[in-house]
């Protein structure tokens, strides 16, 4: 269970580095095709996607914290960096896009069960 649990969480971690890329760096030319916006919407909301996509780093890194570090500050930085993604992929599914929940939550909480299960 431990591999498939650290598989798991390296897959969340990987998909939160490409959101913090496209929400930081590639708003602009590649937001609105991700994310079905018209390009002047991505322009005037270039800093707020930027600010979102630092937040997403955050994430980052506590999970590479999570995945580095020795217990008992390994399990806490990972269930904290899982849990927050669980929590924002469910808000993001509610009022953003329900295709979130299949991004974002789904595989956070599959790593977040296979972490509490390898411990």
């Amino acid at each position: 269970m431990t591999l498939a649990a650290t598989v798991l969480t390296v897959l969340v971690l990987l998909i939160h580095v490409y959101i913090v890329i496209l929400e930081m760096v590639l708003w602009r030319s590649r937001g609105p095709k991700v994310f079905g916006i018209s390009e002047q919407f991505a322009r005037d909301s270039a800093a707020l996607a930027s600010n979102q996509g630092l937040y997403n780093g955050f994430l980052v890194v506590a999970l590479l914290l999570g995945l580095s570090l020795r217990e008992p500050f390994a399990t806490a930085f990972l269930f904290y960096g899982l849990g927050c993604v669980v929590v924002a992929g469910v808000w993001g599914g509610l009022t953003a896009s329900r295709r979130i929940l299949y991004v974002q939550a789904l595989p956070a909480a599959l790593a977040l069960a296979a972490q509490w299960l390898a411990r």
